[in-house]
């Protein structure tokens, strides 16, 4: 039996753990939440996941998502 856990990675470097998967370019919330799209507005904190690395240890895999942060101009295009 194979123990699976999921990661969000800041940009910072600091993690957590989530309970679902994340896909490449995908906008999440400060907690790794998938927002939907159109933004509801442009004044919010996202991240972009940019980058997916996993990590096979002995009976555990381990799933990075990188998350990279929107800057408001991009904020902006994804709440239109």
């Amino acid at each position: 039996m194979i123990f699976s856990s999921h990661y969000i990675v800041y940009p910072e470097g600091d993690t957590q753990e989530i309970s679902h998967r994340l896909r490449i370019n995908q906008i999440t919330d400060i907690n790794g939440v998938p927002l939907s799209l159109p933004l509801p507005t442009p004044k919010m904190i996202a991240y972009r996941v940019y980058k997916i690395q996993t990590q096979d240890l002995r009976g555990e895999e381990r799933t990075y998502f990188f998350l990279e942060l929107l800057r408001i101009n991009e904020l902006e295009e994804l709440s239109r």
